[in-house]
């Protein structure tokens, strides 16, 4: 008998460049509009395909991933199982490298590769509308992990604007060891009611070839969700300060709901000696040097 077919994919961390809050909605989501990114670092997860459903999850920060029933991963494979009978399913392992509750998006990501995985194992188009459906189904930022490309996501995140072509940004990650509640920070979020941000024109962005200018456009623009993640945790406001003493950091902000921060570069080897200069300074922090862009 020949072995399993071991199939596997990366889930690259996701990055909120921007992200502002618009509206509470009587359901209690959000509406959104944000300029996300992908690392070129996160989760790596492999299948095997055959057998029943599993999940074995490993990796720095497998215990706070957990493997049970209410891991993402397995969420998706039931979405996508329960449209698309007969679905051949099979064994997950997942290496978790990425802080968990971090703003990173990391579960989300996992998700949508353990569905590029199954897709590819059931022969199934990668823009095949059930994908997409499960995606949906699984949480609100797993249709733009999908294809982890920079976009700009709107509404509660099902409406995603075609591919960006960003050059490659050099950064920083860096979390300070805290997790933070979704919901606990949306909850603190007050809005604002003299709105002077102007809304992300894809046009524009399509225009961009630099570095210094997606940071100058970026710089314009916020994280709505920075002020109560600070109130929250202070410590985020202590990564942001450390981010933005380092040389070369053009830019720092809060990703996603937090605790993560970003430190936007120049250079690669500024970013790298940031990340080298943060772990020296503050060891309990995880900090990981990379660029932002898509694959």
């Amino acid at each position: 008998m020949s072995a399993p077919v071991l199939l596997a994919d990366d889930a690259p961390a996701k990055v909120n460049l921007t992200l502002r809050v618009l509206a509470r909605r009587a359901d209690g989501y959000h509406e959104l509009e944000s300029l996300v990114v992908f690392a070129a670092f996160g989760d790596r997860l492999s299948f095997s395909r055959g057998g029943d459903l599993a999940l074995t999850v490993r990796g720095p920060s497998a215990a706070a991933a957990g493997e049970g029933g209410d891991n993402l991963v397995h969420k998706a494979a039931r979405a996508l199982a329960a449209r698309r009978p007969g679905l051949v399913l099979g064994a997950f392992d997942l290496d978790k490298r990425l802080p968990v509750a971090a703003g990173l998006g990391g579960g989300s990501s996992d998700a949508a590769a353990a569905l590029r995985l199954l897709a590819e194992a059931n022969g199934i188009s990668r823009d095949d509308a059930d994908l997409y459906a499960a995606a949906r189904a699984t949480g609100a930022d797993v249709p733009v992990c999908l294809d982890p490309r920079p976009r700009i996501m709107r509404g509660i995140g099902e409406r995603l604007s075609p591919p960006l072509a960003l050059p490659p940004l050099p950064a920083v990650l860096v979390n300070p060891g805290v997790a933070l509640s979704t919901k606990a920070v949306f909850a603190g979020w007050k809005a604002s009611p003299a709105a002077s941000v102007a809304p992300l024109d894809e046009a524009a962005l399509k225009k961009l070839t630099s570095v210094h200018e997606i940071v100058r456009l970026v710089g314009e623009q916020t994280n709505d969700l920075e002020p109560p993640a600070v109130a929250l945790q202070p410590s985020v406001a202590f990564v942001l300060a450390a981010l933005r003493e380092r040389p070369g950091c053009m830019l720092a902000r809060m990703s996603g709901s937090g605790a993560t921060c970003f430190g936007l570069f120049g250079a690669n080897d500024e970013a790298e000696a940031a990340e080298n200069a943060v772990s020296a300074s503050h060891p309990n922090w995880w900090a990981k040097a990379t660029t932002f862009g898509g694959r």
